[in-house]
């Protein structure tokens, strides 16, 4: 990609106040809004956004080009993701991705440690679990507590115990096997 392709699709989709990097990622002083503008995939390689940065309301598939580093909140709710690979490394606000198809924790930064929305995602029930306590994505990553569309039982409590939650009684899935 060139710079004038790169300053096309930023006038294009009111991206200011960017300067474009030796690799040809681009880093934003501001906000960026690429919200409702049906978007398959994110159009240039965002390193930095000083600001917010939302990516909702499209039909994006990957979060492949998302900024490394967000100052503001991350919003990626409503698109048609079933990983967080390629999300921002670090986020300064809350970490927005409801209403996707997200069905564990892959791609999230291994110390996540802010606030996640994760609601209308099959995940979500295993969150609710730990009454949305962030610390409690590490461990389940870490036991392997989510193996495709089944939990492990024991792993599940493994999590609980680490986390000195007590382990409820009856764990009912919807969206998972309990095994």
């Amino acid at each position: 990609m060139t710079y004038f392709e790169i300053n096309r699709i930023c006038a294009e989709y009111g991206i200011k106040n960017h300067s474009i990097n030796d690799d040809m990622s681009i880093s934003i002083i501001g906000h960026v809004n690429l919200t409702h503008k049906n978007l398959k995939s994110l159009p240039i390689k965002f390193k930095e956004v000083s600001g917010d940065f939302s990516c909702s309301h499209n039909q994006l598939t990957s979060l492949k080009n998302c900024p490394e580093t967000v100052g503001g909140y991350f919003s990626c709710h409503s698109n048609q993701l079933t990983s967080l690979k390629y999300c921002p490394e670090t986020v300064g606000g809350d970490f927005y991705c409801g209403y996707n198809q997200l069905t564990n924790f892959d791609g999230l930064p291994e110390f996540f440690e802010q606030d996640i929305y994760l609601y209308e995602n099959p995940v979500n029930e295993i969150y609710r679990l730990f009454k949305q306590d962030h610390r409690c994505i590490y461990w389940i990553r870490e036991f392997g507590a989510i193996q495709g569309d089944e939990v492990v039982r024991d792993r599940l409590e493994e999590v609980y115990h680490t986390l000195g939650i007590d382990i409820p009684k009856d764990i009912e899935l919807k969206e998972y096997t309990l095994v």
